[in-house]
């Protein structure tokens, strides 16, 4: 374990003596920095090309450390040669010329430290050696201790890929500033911290308030910040929104008091940078990792419809902030700051404290840990599923003798498409039965060999074989006019057994592609994905299960991607275009035995078995269905492809009532993605749960799961299913909700709440009413002497007035009990009465005839 780490930075720069790479990782005996030093930053070009490069980068001093040529080739087999140079400034000055002079560069854009540890396969821990220093402190100043944060250099290192348990040390962050952003103070929470660092003076301090230091001004608590961060080491800060507010504004407070921002476990400044055409900051700190925990939320596949910390603190632990409103918010920590420090400081340690809670809650540094290692992304990478595939197709890539293609060069005239969805059959039904395809895309990547470099390789069989084919038909014709019929029987034997061996060698895809059978690695990929999956399910970690299921599909994505080096349509559409074919010859199968399917989507199948079966006998149907169905596919594919299949279809759900609805304003058409179900089972967990424990209702789509509908609608509409779903009367609740509206009594759900993705004024045409309820709002606050609250974007919360949309904090005028009637209510039941012979109307204005 002594000579293992984890990885937690990495970073290449020039020195006079040439290019480092430089590892921070992790240890079991703490932080070590790996410098490697005998390295080159590397890019290949076309053999052909190797002269006029020579030359050219002769002439402007730019020549290489190294020119050779390889056994290796690029997709339209072209011999290539790299191109090594000891620093980056060469490299990149080299790069930047060749393609002035229309010198094609192939893998320039691959960062060097990048290339070195897919190189090795090193993902997340590695095994390391070289000549170790002794342990001793970074360049100290006078804002840290000598004797803090030693770690260990090794230089001349080498690494290898390792598996390890590295514990890595983590500790959440969050400021407390005023609105001008002078800091009042600074929390630190962690399973062994818990620390509030406050300006103000020494007030006494008790059992509640111990974790209280006390400082003088906001200079002292900066050095105070750089000390314990010195003293403590951590390997990871967390927060919410953590790199573009906090750090952010932290790097700015040190700028102004010109003390140096030395967080690097060298002591050194943190460097800043951007995304193209995005207002989002990154920052790499030497040694350490800085992970937000609103980004690791979306990566891990979670949904809320804000991601402030006070809703997913209460969505995931039943927790809230003290105060949700943020005007009142800001207000309370300033008069706090002036008159109750102590309560600021409780209030900033339980911010801390909310989002250590929803990192443990959720398992996110388990999952950051587990993409990394699956990946090789870094811990605070977002996004990235192209750098992953590039990350573990690569290396394997080169080992095959190939270097991968450039963006653009799989470009052409084909389209594939997305996933397939039926048209539904609009309904009330009962017994529907939901079959649903296990990962189909990664299922059918597995099964037909759908590989980048598999297509090249399988359409150079394919072509060889058919070229074989031909010349054996035409020796067979020359044969048969020589030889007797039983001899020309022979020769077309020995051509089964040449079309045979074709079959053997390939797998036809779409749009003219071939899959070698032999040659491939993202197979092999998804296999080692899907294992980790699978021991996931088994220790029913939901979270980890769903985030590498979407790790796994993001390879369909990338494929289909003209962002993706590796982009080419026959691949994405061999998995679409199949992936069509199984839904309609599944469709067929299952019709053929006497059943109706209402609808399918990408994966799923839906299929109505009438009416006179209870819950028992449904869920035998449900398997019996699945295993006829995998037993159809397996034969199947061995009988049309000579492979074995790898695609497996569940049963998942049985609703006992379902409905599908119509398109709004058709009567006769069905919609796509939106319906609800009623579940009956021994489990009976929902968010939207029923009278009995046993039953959950199911929606997708519909107003009750969506975030731009009031939360009238919602409960009315929840309400109103549970109701026809159990055949109630639903007369009476509709009238009921009706009234109470009319009167006032449900004011409290007319709320909309919509996120302005956009400044205001880039709304033009077609203006929807959140944006007029923003722009009258901030017209209000600057004609009072206040800041706009809505021109940068946010959400904003607002009410249909009889004077239009207004925003909650300026509403002016009554509610439009009307409006909201006719577009929540009635728009909600009309959707679902006429399949119980009623309407909305006639509920509303026929009264004296539902009581007859």
């Amino acid at each position: 374990m002594k000579n293992n780490g984890f990885v937690l930075t990495r970073k290449t720069y020039d020195t006079r003596q040439g290019m480092v790479i430089s590892l921070w990782l992790k240890t079991s005996d703490g932080p070590v920095n790996l410098k490697i030093t005998d390295e080159y930053a590397l890019l290949f070009i076309h053999q052909t090309d190797q002269e006029k490069a020579v030359d050219l980068l002769t002439t402007q001093g730019l020549l290489p450390a190294k020119i050779t040529p390889l056994r290796l080739r690029t997709f339209t087999e072209q011999a290539v040669s790299g191109l090594y140079f000891r620093k980056l400034r060469d490299f990149y000055q080299a790069r930047e010329l060749l393609k002035q002079h229309l010198i094609k560069c192939y893998e320039d854009d691959i960062r060097p430290e990048d290339r070195y540890l897919m190189e090795r396969f090193v993902t997340d821990t590695c095994y390391f050696t070289g000549k170790a220093s002794q342990y001793a402190s970074p360049q100290a100043h006078q804002y840290t201790s000598p004797l803090a944060n030693q770690y260990q250099t090794y230089y001349q290192a080498k690494c290898k890929q390792s598996e390890a348990d590295i514990k890595l040390l983590m500790v959440s962050l969050d400021l407390e500033c005023s609105p001008k952003g002078e800091l009042y103070s600074i929390g630190l929470y962690s399973d062994t911290c818990e620390k509030v660092m406050m300006i103000g003076k020494p007030e006494p301090l008790d059992e509640n308030s111990d974790y209280i230091q006390w400082l003088a001004n906001e200079a002292e608590l900066l050095q105070c910040f750089l000390a314990w961060v010195n003293k403590h080491d951590p390997d990871i800060f967390i927060g919410w929104n953590v790199v573009n507010f906090d750090f952010s504004l932290l790097q700015k407070r040190y700028d102004l008091h010109g003390i140096p921002f030395a967080i690097g476990r060298d002591n050194s400044i943190p460097h800043w940078r951007k995304q193209r055409n995005s207002e989002q900051s990154f920052m790499d700190i030497e040694g350490r990792v800085v992970i937000d925990g609103i980004d690791l939320l979306k990566s891990a596949t979670y949904n809320f419809a804000s991601f402030s910390l006070d809703n997913v603190a209460y969505e995931l632990l039943g927790k809230r902030k003290q105060v949700k409103d943020v005007e009142n918010r800001l207000l309370e920590i300033v008069d706090n700051f002036h008159h109750n420090k102590k309560a600021l400081a409780a209030y900033n340690l339980e911010d801390c404290r909310l989002v250590w809670q929803i990192f443990e809650h959720t398992d996110l540094l388990a999952f950051a840990k587990l993409r990394a290692k699956l990946t090789g992304l870094s811990l605070d990478r977002i996004g990235g599923s192209v750098a992953a595939f590039t990350n573990l197709y690569l290396p394997k890539l080169h080992r095959a003798g190939y270097i991968a293609p450039n963006l653009g060069d799989g470009k052409s005239d084909l389209v594939s498409p997305g996933g397939y969805v039926m048209n539904s059959i609009p309904g009330l039904y009962r017994n529907v039965l939901v079959l649903d395809f296990k990962s189909l895309y990664p299922s059918i990547i597995r099964t037909f060999y759908i590989d980048p470099m598999g297509l090249i390789e399988g359409l150079k069989a394919h072509k060889i074989e058919y070229q074989r084919i031909k010349d054996e038909e035409l020796d067979a014709d020359k044969l048969a006019n020589k030889c007797a019929k039983n001899e020309g029987a022979k020769v077309g034997g020995l051509n089964a057994v040449k079309t045979q061996t074709e079959e053997q060698q390939t797998v036809s895809g779409f749009d003219g592609a071939y899959f070698s059978k032999v040659h491939h690695f993202l197979p092999a990929i998804i296999d080692e994905l899907w294992a980790e999956r699978d021991k996931a399910k088994r220790d029913k970690n939901v979270a980890l299960s769903q985030a590498i299921k979407i790790i796994m599909n993001s390879f369909y994505g990338v494929l289909g991607s003209t962002g993706c080096r590796f982009f080419d349509p026959r691949l994405s559409g061999s998995i679409t275009k199949r992936g069509h074919q199984i839904l309609k010859t599944t469709k067929q199968w299952i019709e053929d035995i006497g059943y109706q399917v209402i609808y399918g989507d990408t994966d799923s199948i839906f299929v109505a078995i009438g009416e006179s079966h209870n819950v028992k006998e449904s869920h035998q149907i449900g398997k019996e269905l699945e295993l006829l169905i995998n037993q159809k596919w397996n034969e199947h594919i061995a009988s049309e492809h000579q492979i074995t299949s790898k695609l497996e279809i569940e049963f998942e759900t049985h609703f006992s009532r379902f409905f599908m609805p119509t398109i709004r304003g058709l009567t006769d058409v069905g919609t796509k993605k939106r319906y609800a179900g009623l579940v009956i089972d021994e489990a009976g967990k929902s968010k939207i749960k029923t009278d009995k424990p046993n039953e959950r209702m199911v929606f997708k789509g519909l107003e009750t799961v969506r975030t731009d509908w009031t939360t009238l609608a919602k409960d009315f509409q929840q309400v109103l299913y549970h109701k026809i779903f159990h055949d109630e009367p639903v007369s009476d609740f509709v009238l009921d909700t009706v009234n109470k509206t009319k009167t006032g009594q449900l004011d409290e759900k007319l709320i909309y709440r919509k996120r302005i993705r956009r400044k205001l004024n880039d709304y033009v045409k077609n203006v929807p009413p959140h944006i007029k309820a923003a722009r009258a709002a901030d017209a209000i606050n600057i004609a009072n002497g206040q800041k706009t609250k809505y021109q940068k974007r946010g959400h904003i919360e607002y009410v249909l007035t009889t004077q239009g949309p207004q925003a909650i904090e300026h509403q002016s005028a009554p509610l439009d009990y009307d409006l909201y009637i006719e577009r929540q209510l009635k728009a909600v039941a009309d959707a679902i009465l006429p399949f119980v012979d009623l309407s909305f109307e006639q509920i509303t204005d026929n009264q004296l005839d539902l009581f007859s």
